[in-house]
C-alpha cells in the first residue's frame, strides 16, 4: 500500500521504517526540512536499536521518501498516519495544536482527491480526539466521513530501546473504528505484523494507552514497595517477585481485572493490613499499599450515592456474602452500604440462597450480628418476592437462577455490581457500577 506518515519523530520514524520493511511504499511528512533530509538520505531521525539499518535498506529498495508538503503526500497515498507530538500543557491537559494543524492540512488535500482515504491517529490522545479530527477533515475537505474518508484510532505501544521489536511484534494491533472499509484497509497495512488485530470502539482505543502505561507505572511502584519491605526483612525481593510472577492463574492474568464492586472477605482486607503494618513497623512509607483501602471504600461510596439518587426507598439486594457461592459475610462490602441505607430509613430486602442466619457460626455470625443485629428481618429465601417488592434491584452476586429471574423483571431498574455482563440482563433500565 501507499502510506504517508505525518510527524517524523520517535513514533513516526519507526513507523516509516518498519512499514516500508513490510513492503509498503511510505512517504514521511514533517515541517522540519532537517528531518525530511535525514529520511531522504536513508538515515534515522532518532537513536534507536535497528532503525538506522532499516532506513538505509528501505531507501535502497526505493520504498521510503520524505517531504514537507502535506498535499503531495496525501495525494500519493491511501492511508495517512498522524504521529505528531501531544505534549502536556501546564495544567496537565494535552496540547493538540500539532494534531489539529495536520488534520487541517490532510483535509485540504482530500478536497483534491477522488478516491477514499484512511487517516490513522497514532499519536497518544484523549478520548474524543478522533471525533475532533473527523470534524476538521470534513470541514477542510467538504467531504463526508465514512464515505469519502474515515478516521481510525490506532495507538502505539512502543518502548524506547525496543521500539523496532515492539512494532514488528506487539501484543496486539488495536484499531478503534466504526467503518468497515477503513478497518479492512488498516488490516492490510498490518498484514505482515505478527500480532492479533483487535477492533474496538474508537474511544476504547484512545484511552487504552493511558490505562496501559498507568498500570505499568503501578506495577513498578508496587514492586518497589514490596522490595523495600523485603530488604528490611532480609528477604530476597527478586526471588520473591519471580515466584509471584509464576502464578499466571491469579497474579499475572485477567483475574481481578474486571471493573465491578469493592473487594471483601476474610483474606484480602486482613492481609493487606498486615503487609502495611509490617512496613509501618520498619518505618517505611508505602503510599500505593496505603491507597488501596481508600480506593476500595470509595467504590462503596459510589454505590451508596447511586442508590440515594435513585428516587426510590424500596431496594432489593441479590446477594449478601462477599462473593457468590459462599455464606462468608466477613468484610462483605455490601454490608457497609446496607447498614448506611437502613440508617436512612430505606426499605431493604435481601436474597442470598447461601446465607441463613440460623446456620451461621463463629466469626462469621458474630460479624453480621454486630453490624446489623436484626439482619434476619431483611433476609428472605424467596427471590420472586424480593424482585416483586423492590423498585431497584442491586445485583451483588449472581448465579444461574438469579440471572434467569432478572432477565424477566420487565421495567424494574437493575444496578449491577458483579462485573459480569450478559445479554440476558440488559435494556434501558439496566446499569452497571462502572459501565
Amino acid at each position: 500500500m501507499n502510506i504517508s506518515i505525518f510527524g517524523l519523530g520517535y513514533v513516526g520514524c519507526v513507523a516509516t521504517g518498519c512499514l516500508a520493511q513490510q513492503g509498503h511504499r511510505v512517504i514521511g511528512v514533517d515541517p522540519q526540512p532537517t528531518k525530511v533530509d535525514f529520511i531522504n538520505r536513508g538515515q534515522s531521525t532518532i537513536i534507536e536499536e535497528g532503525i538506522a539499518e532499516i532506513m538505509a535498506a528501505q531507501l535502497a529498495a526505493g520504498r521510503i521518501s520524505a517531504t514537507t508538503s502535506s498535499a503531495e503526500a496525501v495525494l500519493k497515498t491511501d492511508v495517512s498516519f498522524i504521529c505528531v507530538g501531544t505534549p502536556p500543557t501546564a495544567h496537565g491537559h494535552l496540547d493538540l495544536t500539532a494534531i489539529t494543524k495536520v488534520a487541517g492540512e490532510i483535509g485540504a488535500a482530500l478536497k483534491q482527491k477522488t478516491t477514499r482515504h484512511v487517516v490513522a491517529v497514532r499519536s497518544t490522545v484523549l478520548p474524543g480526539t478522533r471525533e475532533k479530527v473527523i470534524e476538521i477533515l470534513a470541514q477542510a475537505s467538504g467531504k463526508q466521513a465514512g464515505i469519502d474518508f474515515a478516521v481510525v484510532s490506532n495507538p502505539e505501544f512502543l518502548r524506547e530501546g525496543t521500539s523496532v521489536k515492539d512494532f514488528i511484534k506487539p501484543p496486539y494491533t488495536l484499531l478503534g473504528s466504526d467503518c468497515d472499509w477503513a478497518t479492512e484497509a488498516m488490516k492490510e497495512v498490518y498484514k505482515g505484523i505478527d500480532a492479533p488485530v483487535i477492533t474496538t470502539q474508537p474511544r476504547v482505543a484512545e484511552l487504552m494507552k493511558y490505562v496501559c502505561n498507568s498500570f505499568h507505572a503501578l506495577k513498578i511502584v508496587f514492586a518497589n514497595e514490596v522490595g523495600n519491605i523485603c530488604k528490611q526483612l532480609n528477604i530476597d525481593s527478586h526471588q520473591l517477585m519471580d515466584v509471584f510472577c509464576q502464578d499466571t492463574k491469579l497474579n499475572i492474568s485477567k483475574a481481578y481485572l474486571k471493573p465491578g464492586f469493592a473487594y471483601g472477605g476474610s483474606c484480602l482486607p486482613k492481609d493487606l493490613k498486615a503487609l502495611r503494618t509490617i512496613a509501618h513497623d520498619h518505618y517505611l512509607q508505602t503510599p500505593v499499599l496505603e491507597a488501596i483501602e481508600r480506593s476500595n471504600e470509595y467504590q462503596k461510596d459510589i454505590v451508596f450515592k447511586h442508590i440515594l439518587e435513585s428516587g426510590t426507598m424500596n431496594i432489593g439486594f441479590i446477594g449478601l456474602a462477599f462473593k457468590a457461592g459462599t455464606d462468608d459475610l466477613r468484610d462483605s462490602p455490601i454490608i457497609d452500604v446496607i447498614e448506611r441505607l437502613l440508617g436512612k430509613g430505606f426499605n431493604v430486602r435481601i436474597y442470598d440462597p447461601h446465607v441463613h442466619v440460623s446456620q451461621l457460626t463463629g466469626a462469621n455470625r458474630d460479624y453480621i450480628l454486630k453490624r446489623i443485629p436484626f439482619i434476619s428481618r431483611f433476609l428472605t429465601d424467596d427471590l420472586a418476592k424480593t424482585i416483586e417488592g423492590s423498585e431497584l434491584l442491586v445485583v451483588v452476586n449472581r448465579d444461574a437462577a438469579s440471572e434467569k429471574a432478572l432477565a424477566g423483571v420487565g421495567t424494574k431498574r437493575i444496578y449491577d455490581l458483579t462485573g459480569v455482563r450478559s445479554a440476558a440482563i440488559s435494556g434501558p433500565n439496566y446499569s452497571g457500577i462502572a459501565w
